[in-house]
């Protein structure tokens, strides 16, 4: 047995392994699949590879070679999709964008192996140097040509992602970039070579084979540091501009193209092929260098330490910090731009923006390079003593180094800032104070190589800091005048529309009254009751709505079981057709609520609920006790809604998604809530549904 053949056994193999691990290790997604699918695509292949190198029958190796290009059919397709969506929290905006080119890589191979099997391989025969090579037909040729533009693709697009990460999440990803990219580097030399001379050979599924080997050993490597769909980036949309893949991509084959016409003009060379290797892991290498934080690091404290240069340039640091943030006037997308450009300026992994929330009591996670929402959300839930931790970063607005202090209040940061690595240097918390006010702070930890902060560190991030609480106080304030225009704009157009509403409702119910004289008519009687019924019970409704908005709110607050006021909700709202609905209620003491106006929120989460699902839905009403917070939840099945909806409409007047709704119900419901020092969250995923939890502190109970 060949060491090719042995090369190939051994990469399906692993492949196989790699592919029935993603799928066990986490949650079974959409980006899971599509890792299994690729692996396991490329595992047959090998195996054709290497029965085709272990047979001597040439018609057994066409048959063999012909069997590896139809498997690789199937690769273009599920790898461009996998690039697309993994790691990406945006991913479905790239998936509009790139349909046309995705279904066409899925579809085009598929068909050209399919309706022309016959033209992937034209023969089998020895080279001038006794090795047997096997003749690509013109479908084969189109084939790797596919091949090669869409490992380029690819490549570009795992790039983007790579770029677009910080601190933990790219230490995280590294490895699976990295496999990934050496598999479809080594593919584009392969394929370009098939394309060059117009035959492949043992020698070069070989090669794939290695390289599958290897990627399937840095994608272990990968998978043990983090699931496949555990990290959540935003990468832009300019996936090829800029792209460092795609550029020595590019260069490999200008230079391969010209090299190979000048080697067949002076007669040949039958190292070529080697030669051509060595260029592109040289280009590799590049690329690897280019993306190291290690490797970038040591050089900027070389040049520091050798040349006389301050350790950072600080007119660079300012303008690269204004540049990113100037336009941004939402405070999710400013905190994340601010904690990459400082786990970047820093060589931090590890880098945490809390934010106070509006009613200034609570800390919550802005974003994060560590921690997702939901492990952060845990963090703050497991302690409750908010208070005395902002009014001592009050009191001491400089940066803290969290392992050099040992007050009680610094011991609550340091739960709430884990480090990751047990030799990242030291942890330093960053308070955000505007004016007196402490807005949020930022916790920093997992340096590069372990190098502790420094007082050059701690005054730029002071800087930093101040800069940060400045326009963060800046987009709250823009925020507010933004918002009071909208009321402003929204209460006289309301005034408006219930004046001619109210008019339409009073002459309909006139027509209804005097409708006597006519009732003689059975058919004209039960046809206008029936019509004058329904509008006029329609129109006061958006009166009704209406007026939620234009009068203020008025919160009335009495013990009350909020078991209660769930199941009244549930009675009012009445059977729902086609839909399970299902209350989970668990004991819980008395709290202090308004039972109307927390009513009206269960009822407007119900019918929200019922809209989403549709027809053979389900609906889980729970209640429970977390941490200092007694909530209640109302989860569906239904549609779904994407990050932005929530972000950006959910919680807006006149921003909806249904055809008849108005947008109001959202709005009025977390005006309700937050009327009562509560929390209003929501958790949901396009496609598999939405939790709705609403949160009210126990302790007012008890004051």
């Amino acid at each position: 047995m060949t060491p090719s053949v042995i090369a190939g056994f051994v990469a399906a193999t692993l492949a196989a392994g790699l592919a029935v691990g993603a799928l066990l290790r986490g949650a079974k997604s959409l980006v899971s699949w599509t890792f299994a699918l690729g692996m396991i695509v490329l595992a047959a292949e090998a195996v054709c590879g290497g029965l085709a190198d272990f047979t001597a029958v040439p018609e057994n190796i066409a048959h063999w070679q012909r069997g590896r290009l139809i498997a690789l059919a199937f690769a273009p397709g599920a790898w461009l999709l996998f690039s697309l969506i993994y790691s990406r929290a945006n991913s479905g905006s790239f998936l509009k964008q790139w349909r046309t080119l995705l279904a066409g890589m899925f579809v085009a191979p598929l068909a050209l192996t399919l309706v022309f099997p016959d033209a992937l391989v034209a023969n089998v025969e020895p080279d001038p140097d006794a090795v047997i090579v096997v003749r690509l037909a013109w479908a084969g040729l189109v084939l790797n040509g596919i091949m090669v533009v869409n490992s380029i693709l690819l490549l570009a697009n795992l790039e983007r992602t790579f770029l677009d990460s910080v601190g933990t999440m790219r230490w995280r990803l590294k490895y699976m970039v990295l496999g990934l990219g050496l598999l479809f580097g080594v593919r584009i030399y392969t394929g370009s070579q098939a394309l060059l001379y117009r035959w492949t050979s043992p020698t070069l599924c070989a090669v794939d084979a290695v390289a599958l080997a290897v990627a399937c050993v840095l994608g272990l490597v990968s998978l043990f540091r983090a699931k496949l769909p555990e990290i959540e980036i935003y990468p832009s949309h300019a996936v090829l501009q800029g792209s460092m893949f795609a550029l020595l991509a590019g260069i490999y084959l200008v230079v391969v193209g010209i090299f190979a016409t000048v080697v067949k003009a002076v007669g040949g060379d039958a190292a070529f092929p080697i030669k051509a290797f060595l260029v592109l892991l040289a280009l590799v290498g590049l690329g690897v260098l280019l993306l190291s934080d290690r490797m970038r690091q040591r050089v900027r404290l070389f040049v520091s330490r050798h040349f006389s240069r301050p350790l950072y340039d600080y007119r660079k640091v300012w303008s690269a910090f204004t540049e990113r943030t100037t336009s941004l006037v939402d405070k999710t997308a400013f905190c994340r731009t601010v904690a990459k450009l400082i786990s970047e300026t820093f060589g931090c992994l590890s880098v945490t923006v809390w934010l106070v929330d509006e009613q200034g009591e609570q800390l919550t996670c802005a974003t994060s390079t560590l921690l997702a929402e939901q492990s952060a959300r845990a963090l703050v839930d497991s302690d409750q003593d908010s208070a005395a931790l902002l009014k001592a970063m009050r009191a001491r607005p400089q940066p803290v180094d969290l392992d050099g202090e040992g007050e009680a209040w610094v011991a609550d940061l340091k739960k709430w800032n884990p480090d990751f690595f047990a030799k990242g240097g030291n942890r330093v918390c960053v308070p955000l104070v505007s004016a007196g006010d402490v807005l949020g702070m930022i916790a920093l930890a997992d340096r590069v190589s372990g190098v502790r902060l420094t007082a050059v560190d701690l005054d730029l991030l002071k800087c930093i800091g101040d800069q940060v609480a400045a326009s963060l106080r800046n987009i709250q304030l823009s925020d507010q005048i933004l918002r009071a225009k909208e009321m402003a704009a929204f209460q006289t157009m309301s005034t408006f529309f219930v004046h001619d509403l109210k008019n339409m409702a009073y002459t309909l119910s006139l027509m209804l009254r005097n409708m006597s004289e006519h009732f003689g008519d059975p058919e004209f009687r039960d046809d206008a009751l029936r019509s004058l019924s329904k509008s006029v019970t329609h129109l006061n409704d958006l009166i009704g709505r209406f007026s939620l908005l234009r009068q203020g709110l008025e919160i009335k607050r009495v013990e009350a079981d909020l078991n209660d006021v769930v199941r009244a909700a549930l009675k009012s709202v009445g059977d729902l057709p086609d839909v399970v609905v299902t209350p989970e209620l668990a004991p819980l003491p008395a709290v202090l609520i308004d039972p109307a106006q927390v009513e009206k929120v269960v009822t407007n989460l119900v019918l929200n609920a019922k809209d989403a699902v549709g027809a053979r839905g389900e609906i889980r009403v729970e209640t429970g006790r977390r941490g200092g917070w007694t909530f209640l939840s109302v989860a569906d099945n239904g549609c779904g809604m994407d990050r932005e909806f929530i972000q950006g409409s959910l919680f807006k007047p006149f921003k909806t998604t249904k055809k008849n709704g108005m947008g109001i119900g959202m709005y009025h419901s977390k005006m309700i809530v937050e009327a009562h020092r509560g929390r209003l969250e929501v958790d949901s995923t396009t496609g598999k549904g939405s939790t709705f939890r609403v949160l009210f502190p126990t302790e007012i109970a008890q004051s």
